[in-house]
Formats: C-alpha cells, sequence, structure tokens
C-alpha cells in the first residue's frame, strides 16, 4: 500500500455544511437568484480539474459514470462479489470523495497527490464489470487506460503540484521551467495583461526555438467580435528573442455554461449594482478580460450589505507554481446576522485600530476604504477548497482605491475545525481542555483581524505610467533604514507578479502576524465579547493555535525539493520561527515519546511573555515585512522571508526530524459535503446530504442531473485536445493501450 501521505484514511472526517435556516429565510427572489449563482459556481467549478493535473478530468469523468450507474450501496454488492474487502470498498469511496472534494486527486490544502489505498487490480475489476461498463464499455474502459496508471503512480515528480522538476501542474505545459515563467510574466507585464485567467503552453519549433502560447480563458475563440479591448490583444508578439502567440478559448464551454447562469441570474438581482456586477462577469468570461472582471469587482464592493453574497472568477493564486494564475472559485452565501453585528463594530473601530500597527502612518493607505465584513453561511462553493475566510477582490489596485469586502464563513467554520481531544496532538495536557474550549471563539477573533486588518492594511509605494508618485520622494523614510524611498512598484507592476512565488505567503504571514498583533488590543476582545479572564485565554489560545499550527505546517514541506506546497501553512512556520528567535523560553518544542512508544513532540508557549517577549518581536517583523512590501524590494523581501522558511535539522529543535513527527501523528483534513439546489417550477428547493463519504459523492452524482454525461464528454475532450503537452515522446495518445 501507498505511503500514508498519499492516502485519505477511511476514518477521515466528513461533515455537512449545514444552512437550511439561512436558506428558509430568503425571500422567493432571493433563492432563485442563489440558485443560479451556485450553478453558475458549480459549472465553473470543473474547470479546477483542467487547472490541476492532467489525469484529473478523466478521473472525473470515470468516477461520474461509475456512481450516475450504480450509487454507491449499489456499487458496494457489485465490489464484494468482485473480493474486495469492506476496508477495500470504503477506501474507495473516501478516494473518489476526496477527488469531487479537492476537484481532482490533489489535495487542495497542501497540493499532494493522493491515490486510492486498495491495489489497482481490484479497482480494476470493479469498474470493468460495473454496471457502467456494462452500459457503455468502450467509453469506460477507455477511460480507465487513459488514467489508471496515473490515478496509482507516485512516481516523484507527480507527487506533488509544482513546476519544472519539482511538479506537475496544468497552469503550463509540461516542458515549462521557472525561467519560462519569469519570462512570460515579463512579457504579461510589457503587454498590460493580467495572469489571473491564463495558462502557458510551450512548444519548440523546427529550428529547436522556443514558441509560447498564452491563451485566456473565455468563451468566445479567436473568432473577431465587437470587443476591440480583447481583440487587439490576440496576436503574435517578438520579445526578448522568443515568440508569443495570444489566444483565448480556454475551457470555452464550461465558461459558456456559467455565462447562461449569470444571465439568468440577472432576472433576480436585489438592485442595479448586481445587476451590472453580472453584466460584467459575462463579458469578463465570454471576452476573456480581466478588466471587465475588476469592473464587475467594482459594482461587487459597492454592493453593501447584500442579503446573498456571491463572488465568482479566476481568483486565488496559491497553486500556480509561479503565483500569477488565478484558480477558479464560485461561491453563494446568505448573511449570519448575529456575527455580523460584530464585524460590523470592528470596521467601525478599524480606522483607530489601524493605528496601532507598528508601521508609519506613510506606509498606511491614505484613506481607509470601508469595507463590507460580514460572517456567512455558505450555501456553495465551487473550487478546490473551502477556506474560513475571504478578503477579496485580489486586485492590488482595487485595494489601494476602491476597497474590498471581507467574508467571515460562519458555518465552515463550525464543521472545519472542530476537533476530538484524543486526536489532539502537540499539546501539554493541562492545555488541551483550554485549547478546545476557546480554539472557536479565537479563531472568530483571528479570522476578523486577519481579514480585515491583515490583508486590507498597507500601502504600496506606485509610480503610474504618467511617472506620478503616490507617496511624497522628499519626506517619506524606510523606518529600518532612516533613508529616503528607494524602490516602488512600477506601473504594470503588481504584488503578485513582483514577488511571484512567495507573494501568497508572505501576505498570509502578514495579515496572521497582524491577527495575533491586534488580538492582544482590548478593545478588540471587547467587540467580540471577552473580558477578563476570558479574554486572556482567548488571547492564549489564539498564539498556542498559532504556534502549534506552525509545527503541524511541517507535512507541507518537502526535504528532497526544498520547498514548500501550502502558503497558508508556510507562513505559520514562519511565525513559529519568529517567535522561537524572540527566545526567554517564550516557545518550546520538545520532541518527547508518546503513550504508544512512538515519537511525539510537545509545544509549549508561556503565557506571562506573550506581552513582554512575543509582541516586541513580532512587530520588529511586521515593521520590516510591511516596509519590505510597501517599497517593492523583492531582493530584502526574498531574503528575510525565505530565511525564516528554511527548515533544517539544525539544535535545539532539529525540524527536519519533527517533520517525520508530524507526519506519524498527522490528521487528515476534513471533507465537506455541501447541498444542492433544484429549480421545481418556479420554486427553488434545497437538497441535503448524509455526513460520510457517500453523501458526498451522491451531492455530485445529482449536481448536474440535466447535462452530466455531456459535461464528462467536454470535459475529457478538453483535457485530450491538450494532452500533448504533457505526453513524453514515447507515450501513447490518451485512451489508447
Amino acid at each position: 500500500m501507498a505511503d500514508t501521505q498519499y492516502i485519505l484514511p477511511n476514518d477521515i472526517g466528513v461533515s455537512c455544511l449545514d444552512c437550511r435556516e439561512a436558506f428558509r429565510l430568503l425571500s422567493p427572489t432571493e433563492r432563485l437568484y442563489a440558485h443560479h449563482l451556485s450553478r453558475a459556481a458549480w459549472y465553473g467549478g470543473l474547470a479546477v480539474l483542467l487547472q490541476t493535473s492532467p489525469e484529473a478530468p478523466y478521473i472525473y469523468a470515470l468516477l461520474s459514470r461509475l456512481f450516475r450507474a450504480q450509487d454507491p450501496d449499489q456499487l458496494r454488492q457489485h465490489a464484494l462479489a468482485e473480493g474486495l474487502t469492506e476496508e477495500e470498498y470504503q477506501a474507495f469511496l473516501v478516494y473518489a470523495a476526496g477527488v469531487y472534494s479537492n476537484m481532482g486527486n490533489y489535495k487542495s490544502f497542501g497540493d499532494t497527490k493522493f491515490v486510492p489505498n486498495l491495489p489497482k487490480e481490484k479497482l480494476e475489476r470493479v469498474i470493468l464489470g460495473s454496471e457502467a461498463a456494462q452500459q457503455h464499455p468502450e467509453e469506460v474502459r477507455g477511460l480507465w487506460q487513459t488514467c489508471g496508471d496515473l490515478m496509482f503512480s507516485l512516481e516523484s515528480r507527480l507527487r506533488h503540484l509544482g513546476l519544472g522538476k519539482e511538479g506537475i501542474t496544468t497552469y503550463f505545459s509540461g516542458d515549462c521551467t521557472m525561467e519560462d515563467a519569469k519570462l512570460a510574466q515579463d512579457f504579461l507585464d510589457s503587454q498590460n495583461l493580467s495572469a489571473y485567467n491564463t495558462r502557458l503552453f510551450k512548444e519548440v519549433d523546427q529550428d529547436g526555438k522556443p514558441r509560447y502560447e498564452v491563451r485566456l480563458a473565455s468563451v468566445l475563440g479567436p473568432e473577431a467580435s465587437l470587443d476591440s479591448e480583447m481583440t487587439s490583444k490576440l496576436k503574435s508578439y517578438a520579445f526578448r528573442g522568443s515568440h508569443f502567440q495570444v489566444t483565448r478559448g480556454d475551457y470555452a464551454p464550461i465558461l459558456q455554461k456559467v455565462v447562461e447562469h449569470l444571465e439568468k441570474a440577472k432576472a433576480y438581482a436585489a438592485n442595479s449594482h448586481q445587476e451590472q456586477m453580472l453584466a460584467q462577469y459575462v463579458e469578463s468570461f465570454t471576452q476573456g478580460s480581466i478588466e471587465a472582471h475588476k469592473r464587475g469587482s467594482r459594482f461587487w464592493i459597492q454592493d453593501k450589505g447584500p442579503i446573498v453574497e456571491s463572488y465568482i472568477g479566476f481568483i486565488e493564486s496559491y497553486r500556480d507554481p509561479f503565483g500569477s494564475r488565478g484558480e477558479f472559485e464560485g461561491f453563494v452565501a446568505m448573511v449570519n446576522k448575529a456575527m455580523s453585528a460584530k464585524f460590523e463594530w470592528l470596521v467601525a473601530s478599524a480606522e483607530q485600530l489601524l493605528k496601532e500597527l507598528p508601521w508609519p502612518p506613510a506606509f498606511e493607505k491614505d484613506k481607509f476604504l470601508t469595507p463590507d465584513f460580514t460572517s456567512l453561511d455558505v450555501l456553495t462553493f465551487a473550487g478546490s477548497g473551502i477556506p474560513a475566510g475571504i478578503n477579496i477582490p485580489n486586485y492590488d489596485d482595487l485595494r489601494q482605491t476602491e476597497g474590498f469586502k471581507n467574508v467571515s464563513l460562519g458555518n465552515v467554520l463550525a464543521v472545519s475545525y472542530t476537533t476530538q481531544r484524543e486526536k489532539l496532538t502537540f499539546l501539554e495536557e493541562d492545555d488541551k481542555d483550554l485549547y478546545l474550549r476557546w480554539k472557536g471563539p479565537s479563531f472568530d477573533v483571528q479570522v476578523g483581524l486577519h481579514e480585515l486588518l491583515g490583508h486590507g492594511s498597507g500601502k504600496l509605494f506606485v509610480q503610474d505610467e504618467k511617472g506620478a508618485f503616490n507617496f511624497d520622494q522628499e519626506t517619506v523614510v524606510n523606518p529600518e533604514t532612516g533613508e529616503q524611498i528607494q524602490s516602488w512598484y512600477r506601473s504594470g507592476e503588481t504584488w503578485d507578479s513582483k514577488f511571484s512565488t512567495i507573494a501568497s505567503s508572505y501576505e498570509e504571514c502578514r495579515a496572521e502576524s497582524v491577527g495575533l498583533y491586534l488580538c492582544l488590543h482590548p478593545q478588540v476582545l471587547e467587540i467580540f465579547g471577552f473580558e477578563g479572564a476570558d479574554a486572556e485565554d482567548v488571547i492564549y489560545v489564539n498564539w498556542l493555535n498559532m504556534v502549534r499550527a506552525g509545527l503541524l505546517a511541517l507535512e507541507f514541506y518537502t526535504p528532497e525539493t526544498s520547498s514548500w506546497r501550502q502558503a497558508h501553512m508556510q507562513a505559520r512556520f514562519v511565525i513559529l520561527r519568529v517567535l522561537l528567535e524572540a527566545g526567554e523560553g517564550l516557545v518550546t518544542v520538545t520532541p518527547t515519546t508518546g503513550s504508544d512508544g512512538r515519537p511525539d513532540a510537545r509545544v509549549r508557549l508561556d503565557r506571562s511573555k506573550i506581552r513582554s517577549v512575543g509582541k516586541p518581536a513580532l512587530e520588529r517583523f511586521l515593521r520590516r515585512l510591511q516596509v519590505l512590501k510597501s517599497t517593492g524590494d523583492v531582493a530584502g523581501g526574498r531574503a528575510l522571508y525565505e530565511g525564516y522558511a528554511a527548515v533544517t535539522d539544525a539544535p535545539p529543535e532539529c525540524f527536519l526530524t519533527l517533520r517525520d513527527t508530524v507526519l506519524l501523528r498527522k490528521e487528515a483534513r476534513k471533507l465537506i459535503v455541501q447541498p444542492n439546489t433544484r429549480l421545481e417550477g418556479s420554486e427553488v428547493q434545497l437538497l441535503e446530504y448524509e455526513a460520510s463519504a457517500a453523501g458526498l459523492i451522491r451531492s455530485f452524482s445529482e449536481r448536474f442531473p440535466e447535462d452530466g454525461p455531456q459535461l464528462e464528454e467536454v470535459l475529457t475532450q478538453l483535457a485530450t485536445a491538450d494532452a500533448r503537452f504533457w505526453r513524453g515522446p514515447s507515450e501513447a495518445p490518451p485512451g489508447q493501450a
């Protein structure tokens, strides 16, 4: 069997996303709006399969065919008759649920491949003897032949997402290297094109010279249209001795479905902001225009306090090895009024709290753009995973000048981060009960501060296309050097494009550090209803959770390539290193032996030293992070951040050795079952499922009742059309033995 690092355990936690009460309170019109937005999100989420691995679309299509013909209980009888044990069949259900939950065969949190935890030949018997194979023998056998080997393969390069020799990615063709990615980014910057909705494909011509295709996601292909904004960009370019061709039409049939439901949602919009927002999203997905998506995002920012909240598009760049391309994501949620009231109070206090952050006023935005900050109960979250909170849009120019929104996903928090005492690792026994009591409340505080005042704070120094600066070159001084500002962002440069591979993790680290720093402020704790001893417990557990998370983060470090696979976890490890460096016994990590005789470890945090030792250390670190970000000092930022992110076996912590202990004791991330909505006549029904791998599979089997088979065909056709970009010279085409 495979290394446990690459399987999902049979006893993996599975929870249901409960939004019944929030959905019940919607009006009929609001339900119709939510339904069509949900349909748009689920259709668009299929693009993630094409953004993950070459085999992911085929695996999805194969699983969908199997479970459409026989539900999990029916297939179980067939599997047992074929000689599988109950444990092996459960392992297959967990694998299938994992593929659906992650929209591919790589974990959304950690980017590690997972494989079925049963013998390949047994799974083959189940698949080829299934009802689906009886109904469509050629299709099912072809799918299995295409993806079966890759489904199980743990060849070193295929174990993790990455670029070149370090992993697999479908944001780039298989022969692209980091140098190709950097060249492509410079080309995109030169043409004022965003990388968010692109993929890069490289081929070598007869003269041995590389030719690059930058492909935009859109419904329209190369055909002319009235949209001069994008059609003028669709041409060949010579750039630094290389040939670039900008095309569009990536994911076209999938985005067509997205557009259809966004158009339908417009009929039920609550106001003109929502109507104009949706119109611009339609324009963006049709034409391939990020500028149109930005315009839609402007209307979204202006739509304050909607009952049904949503956002959709190519959003987060965590899984692009270069850090610039966005994964498709769409969510629909409903306001939780009780928690939202606390967040509104936090927003009202934001300008005062921003003054507490440890950098000079010149490094803060000229004006705090008061955002929406709501707690939402998620109805739909399509993509590779569901976060606990969101701060969007990610466009730097909008965030700096027009604002943003903060979202805390209350019903996700309620199920994702609960832990049973017996599974609570790396803490002293004396800390466990306190941790379980206050982890949820402290996480509410941390998410609020992280999203609003972490991601929402800080100014980028920019020189625009006319040469004008957004800061005073004569008077603004770098607090680290005492000198005038020496570097900044030029026109067309963004945080993501400039800091590329470390941008996401660096920014998550800055936001997490802001949360830790400001949770010490009595006013913050009062907003969330904590005073006295309770407030001190919330602070302690918040800091304790962060240092424990820093240790758990070692699961997502790959020693073979000295690389991190998850931005958030790398960020938490960096904070652990900062607090360990503070010394004076603030934080200690001690290897030990567990009651089972196997290696274990304990994290200790001296709560009496959080303010006297921890706060000054965090203050110095936060100021350096912000100054380097504001000034666009990539060299300084990399030196600082990568220095703290380095994992060695140097004493006293011996992190490489501790990583083995973390892997030995890890708990798998929970799978979350989401409901469906279904239109029956003029009414929208909410369809819920049981909290199990089988329930999660059923939710996907019923997600596309009208056009499931056609969607699977579309996905495999799109994957096959590009298969040559990841196939070695001696490999057969997909579908052929």
